[in-house]
């Protein structure tokens, strides 16, 4: 409830120096008084704390505590430090308010990856330094001990605190002595008094109490929400009136086998055409009734529906490469002209004598991907290509798909897995995830890749992205990725999805965020709680005041 570090990282009770904003790609001063700014050589990273900041103790917040941070992230060698030690020297203070960051610098001297340095601010929690003092003290300096703590007497320097937690609920209770009341910040305290996060057992369950009205914000996926307006009359609402009803944010992906242990997908031809024959509008009207822009609104690439990241990339130097679906002749054309024909008559092609079977796969239970999935394996029934399904449970699923030193399994010739949403460092870290071959090999991958492309004009340019700053240059840059990426089709988006889902009751509260809405920085449609999406606390207003 308190802590998802992320790119929109959670706000309530642990607070980030800046806040990312996944509506305009800007990050907003939090923790931190003004802009951070680089060095000349862009080897360091600046920024000022604000003085106002306290902790819940009433002590300052200072650059002290943001260094201390990291010192003790990379003491104790926690995820945080493990994700940005080869990236991040070291984080220092300079005087009382004045943090710098150190980057890690290559044989050049020019820092490894300036864009994870600059995404550590607006993604990291700053704790207090005698607080962490207190906590080491306590677990004798075990790593595993102070990983493990409970952390009861903590102090944060957010807007809210812990009230009450139990298995089926977690309450917060505001901090009537928060610092971001000050004329510096918000001005003022958010507005509920108390913030409660209800644990329903599933979907249904969450969707019966948004009906209800015992749910004013809903981040879960509500099937044909519409209805909940426009058939049972009920104050129900989304970020956006009609279709697609909010802002797509990841581009869940189907991908195919490249390890070598699946027959036939190393030919493009046959790649191609299932990836062009499969039915986009019917995975989006089924999966996600219609939660998704179509790829005709948003033609494919590997960005995703926002303005900014739209504008990355030149649209008509790709227009030939795009496709929106369900092209049936033009994808029997490829394998016809490709020579992938039935040569024995039983309805079913063959490359080189060799009959095409695949098995398409994603976790059992995961009903809007198995929808997907269901579509993906429709389409090769059209074009002659024996495509199957296949549900194992997220358990044996994960451990296959992560498992990147050894060919895939049997099962696996084409599955499904996430994508990296709206963040500081997309679409870079998106298209890495996607595309790059750095994931190849290992052990426990939980990056991406997981289908083992390997294309080394793909890896120099995702190597050189984080160095560049001419504007003109990354979209030349990830124009060319775009490019490889629908030629060589490693892997192909089946819908956009949400950040997280924000549907609305207002038959307590009213004021949510919408498109629209008139806030500047636009408040995004999240759960409230998350990056920039906090804001919206401090905007509600009570239906029966």
């Amino acid at each position: 409830m308190t802590i998802a570090q992320q790119d929109n990282a959670r706000v309530l009770m642990f607070e980030t120096p800046y806040l990312y904003n996944m509506l305009d790609g800007q990050v907003y001063p939090l923790l931190a008084e003004g802009p951070y700014a680089w060095n000349d050589s862009r080897t360091e990273l600046s920024f000022s704390i604000n003085p106002a900041a306290h902790w819940s103790d009433d002590t300052p917040l200072t650059a002290e505590d943001v260094a201390y941070t990291w010192e003790a992230h990379v003491k104790y060698n926690t995820p945080t430090a493990a994700a940005n030690v080869d990236y991040i020297e070291d984080i220092v203070a300079s005087d009382d308010y004045t943090v710098v960051i150190q980057a890690k610098l290559n044989d050049a001297g020019a820092a490894i990856n300036p864009l994870l340095v600059q995404a550590y601010v607006s993604t990291n929690y700053v704790i207090q330094k005698a607080w962490i003092q207190i906590l080491e003290e306590r677990v004798g300096g075990d790593a595993t001990a102070l990983l493990a703590d409970p952390a009861e007497d903590v102090i944060a320097s957010g807007p809210y605190m812990k009230y009450f937690a139990d298995d089926s609920k977690v309450v917060l209770i505001r901090d009537d002595n928060y610092w971001g009341q000050d004329a510096s910040m918000w001005g003022k305290l958010p507005v509920p008094k108390y913030l409660a996060h209800v644990i329903y057992k599933d979907n249904a369950a969450g969707t019966t109490a948004l009906q209800a009205g015992e749910v004013d914000v809903s981040q879960q996926f509500n099937a044909n929400v519409q209805n909940l307006w426009l058939e049972d009359g009920l104050p129900i609402s989304t970020y956006l009136p009609d279709a697609p009803y909010g802002i797509g944010a990841s581009l869940p992906t189907a991908f195919f086998n490249l390890t070598g242990s699946s027959y036939g997908l190393d030919n493009l031809a046959v790649r191609k055409a299932i990836a062009i024959a499969v039915d986009y509008p019917t995975i989006i009207a089924n999966a996600m009734t219609n939660q998704s822009a179509t790829f005709d609104q948003v033609p494919r690439s590997l960005m995703n529906p926002t303005d900014g990241e739209q504008a990355l990339y030149d649209h008509d130097a790709v227009a030939d490469l795009q496709w929106a679906g369900n092209d049936i002749e033009t994808a029997n054309a490829i394998l016809d002209e490709a020579g992938i024909v039935d040569s024995d008559g039983d309805g079913w092609r063959e490359l080189d004598g060799q009959k095409l079977t695949y098995i398409a796969t994603c976790p059992n239970g995961w009903s809007d991907w198995q929808a997907a999935i269901e579509v993906v394996a429709a389409a090769g029934k059209e074009i002659g290509i024996d495509i199957t399904t296949n549900y194992p449970e997220w358990s044996v699923y994960q451990t296959v798909v992560t498992k990147s030193d050894a060919p895939l399994p049997e099962g696996y010739d084409i599955f499904m897995m996430w994508s990296d949403g709206a963040g500081p460092t997309q679409p870079w870290s998106r298209i890495r995830k996607l595309m790059s071959s750095e994931f190849n090999g290992m052990t426990s991958n939980w990056n991406g890749n997981w289908g083992g492309y390997a294309n080394p004009d793909a890896d120099a340019i995702i190597a050189a992205i984080p160095q560049e700053t001419d504007e003109a240059k990354l979209k030349e840059m990830y124009t060319e990725l775009v490019q490889m990426y629908l030629t060589d089709i490693p892997s192909f988006t089946l819908m956009y999805r949400p950040q997280s889902f924000h549907t609305v009751n207002e038959s307590v509260w009213t004021n949510f965020p919408y498109d629209g809405d008139g806030t500047n920085p636009p408040v995004p449609p999240l759960d409230m709680m998350d990056g920039w999406g906090v804001a919206g606390l401090y905007n509600l207003e009570l239906v029966n005041p």
